[in-house]
């Protein structure tokens, strides 16, 4: 198990989402009651499961099982974007803000895209661990 979370730790894809979520969750602090309530909450709960669905693939043993976490992750990184344009529409990021998460929504995209193309990839050389039986 020791060795399973030193592999998850070293995903990259896992730690940008990880990261996103600290951002995300320092923006959303400095807000107030009501839109923490509405859109904050929604919006950090969007972001962390991005990473809690990196990781619980993760821990499947199955690679089709890993990878349908990740398009869920994937699902749960478009809603947060979309809650981010929204907070930037409503005036409760900056700017400066916009700009940095602009760019780590399009890495963080990219990169879990190239990770799911991964898994497909390790699918077919391993058809054994492709799916459950």
């Amino acid at each position: 198990m020791e060795n399973d979370w030193k592999g998850l730790e070293s995903l990259e894809v896992w730690k940008l989402a990880m990261q996103l979520g600290e951002i995300v969750y320092k923006i959303v602090q400095r807000w107030d009651y009501f839109n923490k309530r509405g859109l904050g909450a929604q919006w950090t709960d969007s972001t962390d499961s991005v990473a809690n669905n990196i990781a619980e693939g993760y821990g499947r043993y199955f690679y089709s099982e890993n990878r349908n976490f990740c398009f869920y992750g994937r699902g749960s990184l478009y809603e947060s974007k979309t809650q981010f344009l929204k907070a930037y529409s409503r005036k409760l990021v900056t700017s400066e803000e916009y700009k940095d998460l602009k760019e780590r929504y399009e890495t963080l995209a990219k990169r879990l895209n190239n990770y799911i193309n991964y898994i497909e990839e390790q699918m077919e050389k391993n058809p054994k661990r492709g799916k459950p039986k």
